[in-house]
């Protein structure tokens, strides 16, 4: 187990890092960490996170109640407090508000499909779970089935949850959400999403779970025919033009686009060349 000391100056360094890396501003998220004796250290109420230092650190028992430390515990402590009683493997949980990632619940497209093949192999897919109220025992709630089988979620509107073994892999994992959902976006605008051949998928996936690990709950499913993955990502033909079921469906570009055919100019355009060239061909006065 890490000493209290280490977990302290790694809270203090990745909620700096997550402020750098644009996943939270101002006084957003929260980051915890599970100490040696079965507390959790957890950063307080009101702080900045890209400015921590000791004294914005605090420590709770399992029930939420404060043990040490200046201030109050997050309010949003009681998600936190879910993930390590779903899951006992869970070591570290950090919440942010990465901008992307956000965008796309807002905007009602899931990111829960299997699209690059370094996210299927190590997070499969990042589901969304339903608004609930930031800081509730109802959002905790409803957090819990989702985090027995992932090891990041969106929440609807709000932000990114990620858990780890440690605070660097949760740190990791909140990276490759923002990062996947930063490259999907991209697609989408350059004209669709091209979605893995659910045989590939699959095939990813369960090695991904024999060579990486992740939740128990998917690592049991890591020989089953396609493994801990969605339904959606056993629907998608893999082609290059998305069926309309699939995370991006051909839509108008809002993008320039390289064209491989010369495109026909259209009639306004035909006459403004016509009317140069027949001035150019009469005698000047």
């Amino acid at each position: 187990m890490v000493p209290e000391r280490r977990l302290r100056e790694e809270l203090i360094k990745f909620g700096r890092l997550c402020y750098e890396r644009n996943l939270l501003v101002a006084m957003d998220g929260n980051l915890s960490a599970r100490l040696p004796d079965g507390s959790i250290l957890c950063t307080k109420a009101g702080c900045h996170k890209g400015f921590l230092d000791d004294d914005d650190l605090v420590v709770i028992d399992t029930t939420g109640r404060k043990l040490r430390g200046a201030g109050n515990p997050t309010s949003e402590m009681a998600m936190h407090l879910a993930c390590y009683e779903e899951r006992p493997d869970c070591q570290a949980v950090i919440h942010a508000h990465p901008p992307m990632a956000i965008a796309f619940t807002i905007a009602n497209v899931s990111m829960a499909r299997c699209v690059l093949p370094e996210v299927v192999l190590t997070l499969g897919t990042v589901p969304t779970v339903p608004y609930e109220t930031t800081g509730t025992r109802n959002l905790a709630d409803s957090l819990r089935p989702y985090v027995r089988d992932h090891d990041a979620v969106l929440m609807d509107t709000h932000g990114a949850l990620a858990l780890g073994t440690s605070v660097l892999e949760a740190f990791c994992r909140l990276e490759v959400v923002e990062h996947t959902a930063l490259i999907t976006k991209t697609a989408r605008d350059l004209g669709g999403v091209k979605e893995l051949d659910p045989k590939e998928a699959a095939h990813l996936r369960s090695m991904g779970l024999k060579r990486y690990g992740g939740p128990p709950n998917a690592v049991a499913k890591a020989d089953l025919p396609h493994a801990d993955l969605p339904h959606a990502c056993m629907t998608c033909s893999g082609c290059a033009n998305p069926a309309p079921t699939g995370i991006a469906p051909k839509s108008e570009l809002r993008l320039a686009r390289v064209n491989s055919q010369p495109m026909a100019p259209s009639p306004l355009v035909e006459a403004a060349i016509t009317r140069a060239v027949l001035r150019s061909l009469m005698p000047s006065s």
